[in-house]
């Protein structure tokens, strides 16, 4: 299968279609399915720009109210998860995920989704640690908090995708996962962003919710964005039963020219499997199972310890 991935959107559909159309017509290949890692940027109206946390230079509507209009159509399914660029309101009418427009399908809080054999599971927002055990009680009108907040992770997804018996094909995070680029070339981050040097060094940089995940779930691929620089690596893995597992790790960059926004990779699916898009029923009976403990306080809320039964 033909994957497109794609690292901070920020509202650019039509010229990361173009794009995907100019590889498919220059390399003669046809792309099944777009991910996005995040800041997607679903704007549909001026004033979904209003609930952006983000300066006003950078609240503009880009392109996607085409396609939520129906003047355009997305030519491939696409995929995306939040990030900490998004119209948060339009968002959380969704937190189990849902089509955004026609074609293009949001994650949600936490997903896993099955399209042509593969299961991808999406983790959106950033990490912060003073939110990560909160419920999510953020609703418009925000304030400056609020709209900050709203795209912040909880414990209570990082919690259901742990319960997952069988690991993703593919995980999107928009963040990375915390001390993941100790396993590649870290003097590229130090040639282009010198100030993360510390932070890298120092292990401080990133997602430790993704980190735990990363390493527990073991997936085949991990996909971020957020850092803006294109960063590959390999994570091995090593299990208690002697087995080495790798997770092939890849960060883009944002849609802007003369940028490595965009990827092209094949991905091995089974042949048999149909290219249509389906639930997990897994993971649909992990937010049954679950359900007691969503909470829309804003305090800090545990999950509970291993052994937790929902009964």
């Amino acid at each position: 299968m033909k994957v497109a991935v794609e690292g901070c959107a920020h509202g650019e559909l039509d010229k990361i279609y173009e794009t995907i159309q100019y590889i498919e017509k220059k390399e003669d290949i046809k792309v099944d399915l777009l991910l996005c890692c995040g800041d997607f940027q679903s704007v549909r109206n001026e004033a979904d720009l209003q609930c952006m946390a983000v300066p006003d230079k950078y609240k503009t509507m880009n392109s996607f109210y085409k396609y939520y209009s129906g003047e355009k159509k997305a030519p491939i399914l696409t995929l995306f998860i939040g990030g900490n660029h998004e119209a948060s309101n339009y968002l959380q009418e969704l937190p189990y995920g849902g089509w955004v427009a026609p074609n293009i399908y949001y994650f949600g809080y936490a997903n896993v989704l099955n399209y042509g054999g593969l299961r991808i599971a999406g983790l959106s927002g950033i990490y912060k640690q003073n939110d990560y055990k909160k419920g999510h009680f953020e609703r418009p009108p925000y304030n400056r908090s609020t709209s900050r907040s709203a795209y912040h992770i909880r414990n209570l997804e990082v919690f259901r995708l742990k319960q997952l018996n069988k690991s993703p094909d593919i995980i999107l995070s928009h963040d990375w996962p915390r001390g993941v680029y100790h396993h590649g070339n870290k003097n590229k981050i130090f040639r282009f962003k010198p100030f993360m040097k510390e932070e890298i060094e120092t292990t401080t940089l990133g997602s430790p919710p993704s980190e735990e995940l990363l390493h527990f779930l073991q997936p085949e691929y991990w996909f971020s964005a957020h850092l803006h620089i294109k960063f590959p690596a390999i994570v091995r893995h090593q299990n208690s039963d002697g087995r080495e597992k790798k997770t092939k790790f890849l960060a883009l960059d944002k849609c802007l020219p003369r940028r490595q926004f965009l990827q092209i990779l094949d991905i091995p699916c089974k042949e048999d499997e149909p290219y249509t898009l389906c639930y997990d029923v897994e993971w649909l009976a992990i937010l049954q199972l679950t359900n007691g403990l969503l909470t829309a306080s804003p305090n800090q809320v545990h999950m509970p310890a291993k052994g937790y039964n929902a009964k």
